[in-house]
C-alpha cells in the first residue's frame, strides 16, 4: 500500500517515488502526495517525470485500497525511480475550499443543528447540501458573515492522527463510531482551533486566513429538508 504523504503535509508539492505496479497507463507508486478524489473532493492533477519524458497525472483515484495515477500515455515500468509534481495552484484551490466547507458548515449546525448531507468542490464554486426544515435566504448570509468573521481570526488548523478511542471522545466524532471500521486504529482528526474537530482525510490549509472570504452565488432547495448552497472564494 502507498505511503500518502498528502495526510501528513497538504504543502508537500514534489516527491520522489518508485513505480511499484502498472497497467498501461495506470500506475502505483511507493507514496504519493496526489490526493485521490474521495469525500467530495476532486483528484489531484500534475505531472510524473522519468529520465526526460514527462507524463501527466490525469486522475488519481483509489482501487481496492490502492492510489492508481492515470497518466496521458503509457511509458512507465515497474522499479523505475520517477520525480512527480503535484499541480500546486489546483490543489492550494481545494484546500482553501475543504477547510471553508468545514467552517460554513459548522456555523451551520451550531445554529440550526442541520446536519450537512454531501458536497462537491469544484474549480468554479462549491456546494454544500445539508437538511433544513426552514429555507431563509437572508439567514443563510447571516451564517456566511458569521463564517467569514470566523475566517478573518486568523485560527490555525491542524491535523491530528489521534488513537480510535481518544478520537472517539471528541463529541461531533461520537456519531462516527459505528461507521468506521474496527480495523482503523488511527483517526485523522482536522481541528479549526477553538471551533471545530472533524475527522477528515481531505487537504486544507493551516490557517483560516488563507481562505479568504466566502461569497453565496446560489441557493437551491432540492426538495423536503434538503438545501444546497452554492459558494466561491474571494
Amino acid at each position: 500500500m502507498s505511503k500518502l504523504l498528502y495526510m501528513e503535509d497538504c504543502y508537500l508539492k514534489e516527491f520522489d517515488a518508485i513505480v511499484k505496479e502498472v497497467d498501461g497507463n495506470k500506475v502505483v507508486l511507493d507514496q504519493t502526495a496526489f490526493y485521490p478524489e474521495s469525500g467530495g473532493q476532486p483528484s489531484d492533477k500534475g505531472e510524473i517525470y522519468k529520465d526526460g519524458s514527462v507524463y501527466r497525472v490525469v486522475r488519481v483515484y483509489k482501487d481496492k485500497g490502492k492510489v492508481v495515477h492515470e497518466l496521458d500515455k503509457p511509458g512507465l515500468n515497474i522499479g523505475d525511480k520517477v520525480r512527480a509534481k503535484i499541480d500546486w495552484e489546483r490543489r492550494y484551490l481545494f484546500m482553501r475550499y475543504h477547510t471553508a466547507c468545514h467552517v460554513l458548515s459548522t456555523v451551520i449546525h451550531n445554529v440550526t443543528g442541520a446536519e450537512i448531507t454531501g458536497n462537491q468542490i469544484g474549480e468554479e464554486r462549491t456546494r454544500i447540501d445539508f437538511s433544513l426544515k426552514e429555507f431563509d435566504r437572508e439567514k443563510i448570509q447571516d451564517y456566511v458573515k458569521a463564517a467569514n468573521r470566523l475566517i478573518d481570526d486568523a485560527r490555525p488548523v491542524r491535523i491530528k492522527m489521534l488513537p480510535r478511542e481518544e478520537a472517539f471522545k471528541i463529541p461531533s466524532l461520537v456519531k462516527l463510531r459505528k461507521m468506521l471500521p474496527e480495523s482503523i486504529k488511527l483517526v485523522r482528526v482536522v481541528e479549526i482551533e477553538g471551533f471545530d474537530q472533524q475527522a477528515c482525510a481531505g487537504t486544507h490549509v493551516a490557517n483560516t486566513k488563507e481562505i479568504g472570504h466566502i461569497r453565496v452565488v446560489e441557493m437551491k432547495n432540492k426538495g423536503k429538508d434538503n438545501r444546497r448552497v452554492y459558494f466561491v472564494l474571494e
